[in-house]
């Protein structure tokens, strides 16, 4: 059991990391390209960079919160994790290129984050119950 408490602590935590290097690309490459108009038009981001990194979020969310909602059964984290799963896409496809992609994908972001903290939190709180 502890091993197993470890190995989906792991997969959480580079979840998150991941989730909190999206929402620092998100936040930090438009504040740098604001502050260097040149950069943006030697250095653009295409789409395939957003298509790919939704491509390895979708799996690695979905199986970290998939495996937290069996473990805990609380189902927020998962609903907050679907939701900021669609934003991400919303924010690629339909919004892709506009104004719209980075507000709608920061907030996918933060949605993403926070259902990770709470998978984690419930995780720990079932752990506890369960080893007391």
């Amino acid at each position: 059991m502890a091993a197993m408490n470890r190995k989906h602590d792991m997969i959480e935590a580079l979840a998150l990391g991941a989730t909190f290097a999206c929402l620092a690309h998100c936040i930090a490459l438009p504040l740098l390209l604001a502050l260097l108009p040149a950069l943006a038009a030697i250095v653009p981001v295409p789409t395939e960079v957003h298509l790919v990194a939704l491509g390895l979020a979708i799996p690695a969310t979905g199986f970290a919160l998939w495996s937290g909602y069996r473990h805990h059964g609380g189902a927020r984290p998962l609903a907050m994790g679907l939701l900021g799963l669609a934003m991400l896409a919303i924010a690629v496809w339909p919004w892709g290129g506009s104004v719209l992609e980075a507000p709608i994908t920061i907030c996918g972001s933060i949605a993403i984050g926070a259902a990770h903290l709470g998978n984690w939190r419930l995780r720990r709180q079932v752990a506890h119950v369960h080893a007391a």
